[in-house]
């Protein structure tokens, strides 16, 4: 099977047999999105051909291994026909995919290459190292989706900064708010999660056996014509590390993380985070969008199998489906495993860690089309503060009319007996309106826009 996408292009998956597919049934919000394509098994597979082909490379530069075998690892590589569910199964042997798969990788190699294929790495090493690289992939689209998303949220708080709404306490009504306020609040969020993922650093994994490159060293240490001794060698087995990040595109690691996860808890907190950020807008839309309260929609509502007249927040409860899960998940990443290889506990990351980025771009991708086409009703929020008939206000109306008095306002029915300047909720906004313009300038600046 070929690719119709460019050599290098993220999503090309490469050569490989689709097997069982995971269509999403049960988990739309990742149905159909890219970060759904680049966390599926054959893009797992490609990552994992991906590092072998890297570490052949950097092995090349660094005299380790023929130029020529590390061209004849990368041709296999990139050809290597894959049946994704044999491989699974053959897995269960190994307890991990990288040792069948390696086997293939030489198998198609050919001597004399063959022997430098996974030279002086262990499968931890390649599968790691695949994980990050997906990781990459992965969050380079929830990042763009981001930005989207706080595009639309910045024209919303722009174009809304003084549209006044009730502001909802418990449930309640409690003072006047703008909706600008409420989407610059949102964009805060969003925002400051999304600057967190960014930051989160994808280093290379590459330590061999147990952390400690002792057969990079002894390989270094007896190349042809080295004359190396040991600590020379140990400083070119270093190397190789370096180079080895370079050409996957990760960082450099300060030291192997066979046993310490933190790089991948890490990940998943700002993976849970960036989910959380974004069910936050699905939420309120959801109870904005009640009938009762009617003061937003979203552009192309959801239908109800069993009731025509139906207008569901079917995005917003897709995005806040998912914003529940990835904590979850992510509290199962990076579990204290046993000395320097965790048996049970590295294996039990793989499953968590696709899920976070799965879920997370789908809520990235549905959020930044729900907020693009969101529908806002002000004439519905204005009329909605007066539902309380004036004690919108009722803090205001405290400062000028006295505790006890308010008290004995508050107990009549009906509408508030008060100044009809203090009844204005427009006339009581705090700063607001200012907030608003502390995020958009926030926004703006990071943007690099005036």
């Amino acid at each position: 099977m070929t690719s119709d996408n460019p050599p290098g292009d993220p999503l090309d998956t490469g050569p490989l047999h689709t097997g069982p597919l995971d269509t999403g049934l049960l988990a739309p919000v990742r149905a159909g999105v890219r970060a759904e394509r680049l966390t599926s098994d054959q893009a797992w597979v490609r990552a994992m051909l991906d590092a072998e082909s890297a570490l052949a490379r950097a092995q090349a530069r660094a005299g380790l291994v023929p130029r020529r075998a590390a061209e004849a690892i990368a041709r296999a590589a990139d050809d290597l026909d894959v049946d994704v569910a044999a491989l699974a199964r053959r897995a269960r042997r190994s307890a991990n995919p990288v040792v069948p798969l390696v086997s293939d990788l030489r198998a198609a190699v050919g001597e004399p290459a063959a022997a430098d294929v996974h030279l002086g790495a262990t499968s931890q090493d390649i599968l790691d190292t695949a994980a990050m690289l997906v990781a990459r992939r992965a969050t380079e689209v929830i990042l763009e989706d981001l930005d989207g998303v706080m595009d639309s949220l910045a024209r919303l708080a722009e174009r809304h900064r003084d549209t006044v709404m009730a502001a909802r306490t418990l449930g309640q009504h409690a003072v006047p708010t703008t909706f600008g306020l409420k989407a610059a609040t949102w964009l805060a969020g969003v925002l400051r999660a999304r600057d967190r993922l960014a930051a989160v650093p994808l280093p290379a994994q590459l330590g061999g056996a147990a952390g400690t490159l002792s057969a990079l060293t002894e390989a270094a240490a007896t190349s042809p014509g080295s004359g190396e001794v040991p600590r020379e060698a140990a400083g070119r087995a270093l190397a190789v590390v370096e180079l080895f990040a370079e050409e996957t595109g990760l960082a450099v690691p300060e030291i192997p993380w066979h046993a310490e996860r933190s790089v991948v808890a890490e990940l998943g907190a700002a993976l849970a985070g960036v989910a959380t950020a974004l069910g936050k807008p699905a939420a309120d839309v959801i109870l904005l969008s009640q009938t009762e309260v009617g003061e937003v929609a979203e552009a192309a509502p959801g239908g109800s199998s069993a009731m025509p007249h139906k207008r569901n927040p079917a995005l917003s409860v897709l995005v806040r489906a998912a914003s529940l899960q990835v904590p979850g998940h992510a509290r199962a990443l990076a579990q204290v495993g046993e000395h320097e290889r965790a048996a049970g506990a590295w294996q039990a990351e793989w499953g968590p860690l696709r899920e976070c980025l799965r879920l997370t771009g789908g809520a990235a991708e549905t959020a930044a089309e729900l907020m693009a086409g969101l529908r806002v009703f002000p004439d519905r929020m204005s009329a909605n503060t007066g539902l309380t008939g004036g004690r919108l206000v009722s803090e205001r109306l405290a400062a000028h009319l006295g505790a006890d008095a308010l008290t004995e306002t508050l107990r009549r029915d009906g509408p508030l007996e008060a100044p009809a300047a203090l009844l204005d909720p427009a006339a009581y906004l705090g700063a607001a309106p200012d907030l608003v313009d502390r995020v958009l300038a926030a926004y703006r600046d990071r943007q690099g826009t005036p």
